[in-house]
């Protein structure tokens, strides 16, 4: 499975966002990781966008993702419940 990657603490201060788990993940991380994990289809049962049902592709998924600031935060919640679950 694809592990989430973190900037290193040399890039990052650990003082900056010590209680937001998403500091330096990047977005297509995120999305890498949902996808390997749920699949587009399993992705798109969970958030209901269209970029996630016609022709999914990580790129058109950014773009969406970035602009529309309700489904990013669907998809970084969505996000955080798996990295919880994997550490059960």
């Amino acid at each position: 499975m694809c592990e989430p990657i973190l900037m290193d603490k040399e890039t990052t201060s650990e003082n900056e966002q010590p209680n937001n788990p998403l500091h330096g993940v990047k977005l297509a991380t995120i999305l890498d990781v949902l996808v390997e994990h749920h699949g587009w289809d399993g992705l798109a049962s969970k958030v209901n966008v269209n970029c996630f049902k016609n022709d999914p592709s990580v790129k058109s998924s950014l773009t969406f993702l970035r602009k529309t600031p309700w489904a990013r935060d669907k998809v970084e919640q969505l996000y955080l419940d798996l990295l919880k679950k994997r550490k059960q």
